[in-house]
């Protein structure tokens, strides 16, 4: 993982899942990584295990759906190591419902976070980038982007949306300022989000960092657009 090392990764929805995983695993791997979540008092307990191993880290308590936290968290992460090389967008919600339940806040929540949360962070490390000619933002999907079965409609729709921004993106940004964007869709995950989904088969989040870290690790002339995930043993 030499190509990790000193990097400046920022890591939205750092807080849990497999942000925090991701943020753990490329601090091992001697990245710098700027953590942001909503929930302040798990960011600090993150930071802390990190530097007790030795990593760098600080942190920002943000929220996605502002404009004004995202952009205040890029100038954070500017302020604090001079530069932005890599985004990772791994905020998300998942309250999954039938659409005939007519669970509009639900609907409002979920697009707000999974695909404005997208836009707005990428929107807030764009200038910097372009400005350096280089960058890689990553955005977590979902393999329910790749497909819908019921009750999983709006979020299935946010994550279809993922793949859409990830690859426009690629097309806007890569041949013009060697910005790569790589799009990862992970299966079912032990985050612990859904709890009746807990005797599945799943994968831990560790696997999903290591998915994002060989993305940012190859060289620069490589881009890693799109990486499936999944448990061995899922079926769909």
């Amino acid at each position: 993982m030499e190509n990790l090392k000193s990097k400046v990764i920022i890591i939205t929805g750092a807080s849990s899942g497999i942000g925090e995983a991701t943020a753990k695993f490329l601090a091992k791997n001697c990245a710098k990584v700027v953590l942001a979540a909503r929930r302040e008092e798990l960011l600090k307990i993150i930071v802390n295990e990190i530097k007790k191993e030795g990593g760098e880290a600080v942190y920002m308590q943000a929220n996605v759906t502002s404009v004004d936290d995202m952009q205040k968290l890029a100038h954070f992460a500017v302020e604090q190591y001079g530069r932005i090389d890599v985004l990772i967008n791994s905020a998300g919600i998942m309250p999954n419902s039938p659409l005939n339940e007519l669970k509009i806040y639900d609907w409002d929540q979920t697009i707000d976070v999974n695909i404005k949360g997208v836009l707005y962070s990428i929107a807030s490390v764009l200038p910097t980038m372009r400005n350096q000619q280089s960058g890689h933002i990553i955005n977590i999907s979902s393999l329910m982007g790749h497909k819908v079965i019921p009750s999983t409609t709006v979020y299935s729709a946010t994550k279809f949306a993922v793949r859409a921004i990830t690859e426009g993106l690629r097309q806007e940004e890569s041949p013009n300022s060697n910005i790569r964007s790589t799009n990862i869709s992970p299966g079912m995950t032990a985050t612990g989000v859904l709890e009746e989904y807990q005797d599945y088969p799943s994968i831990s989040p560790y696997s999903v960092a290591r998915a994002i870290a060989f993305a940012i690790n190859e060289p620069a002339d490589a881009g890693v657009n799109e990486i499936i995930i999944r448990p061995t043993l899922q079926s769909i």
